[in-house]
């Protein structure tokens, strides 16, 4: 743990990038208790006041705080990608292991299937499934997770072929050891670094899923904040309040740089390289 955390921090940015990350995840935590505005209330005598000492990033078009609605929509979008992800790796783990372990007949169906979800983009997918099931926060995450696993499952098919062909998996296997005691001892642990790294370079990529769902309207519904939804209502003000797009798409922005730079640097330090 020393050895890595040395190693994460070789390079001075690194500290900056987890210094803002932990920022993120307070707003996410604590966000709706620090917003200096009820984020949800109405105030039509405040329409789309520019930014201002009173409100730093400006009102919307009902007169709501931008910044206390950009401060809790963090929690509402950094967890409907942060679920997403967490339902498509512990799927796409569980079926590509199960694939490219068991092999023969099980490993033809599961991966037949995974062709036929990988056959579509993601994003395509993602919006016709939540078109199918209805509009709605959790339906956004399980149309995501839905249209993402197969990508895990056919990186972890990949690496248990490989990994079950190495000589300490076929010792286990001569001397008699379960096969589920290989599969979880010997095989998992080989499989978790790579799901990681994957994994966190993947969380900007869902987050900007997450938001354009959002913004078509199949995401989460008014009146609650988030960012995708945010850009949404600022289409009609583009020219009379830009601030009501610009903040929300900076936040973006900013969430899915600080998580591909986690992401490189977690694959540089884990693979014992410098970028």
């Amino acid at each position: 743990m020393v050895e890595f955390i040395k190693h994460f921090f070789g390079k001075p940015s690194r500290y900056l990038i987890v210094l803002l990350l932990l920022i993120l995840v307070f707003l996410a935590i604590f966000g709706p208790a620090v917003a200096p505005y009820n984020p949800l209330d109405v105030q039509l005598k405040q329409q789309k006041i520019s930014p201002s000492v009173t409100h730093l990033l400006g009102t919307d078009h009902l007169g709501r705080d931008l910044l206390s609605r950009i401060m809790v929509a963090t929690r509402v979008s950094l967890g409907a990608a942060l679920s997403m992800l967490f339902v498509s790796v512990t799927t796409g783990t569980v079926l590509g292991l199960a694939s490219g372990y068991a092999g023969g007949l099980i490993d033809e169906v599961i991966m037949r299937v995974t062709d036929i979800f990988l056959a579509f983009p993601a994003l395509i997918l993602a919006i016709t499934i939540a078109a199918v099931i209805g509009p709605g926060l959790r339906n956004a995450i399980l149309a995501i997770s839905i249209a993402w696993w197969p990508w895990y499952a056919r990186q972890v098919r990949g690496m248990t072929l490989s990994i079950k062909e190495e000589e300490y998996i076929l010792a286990a296997h001569s001397i008699g050891v379960p096969v589920w005691r290989i599969g979880l001892f010997h095989i998992v642990p080989n499989l978790i670094t790579p799901v990681v790294v994957q994994a966190s370079l993947d969380m900007g990529a869902a987050l900007i899923v997450a938001s354009s769902l959002s913004f078509i309207g199949l995401g989460v519904q008014p009146p609650q904040p988030e960012w995708g939804a945010m850009i949404s209502e600022a289409r009609d003000h583009v020219f009379s309040a830009w601030w009501m797009g610009v903040f929300p798409g900076l936040a973006i922005f900013g969430a899915v740089y600080l998580f591909n730079a986690l992401g490189e640097a977690l694959n540089a330090t884990l693979t014992r390289r410098v970028p």
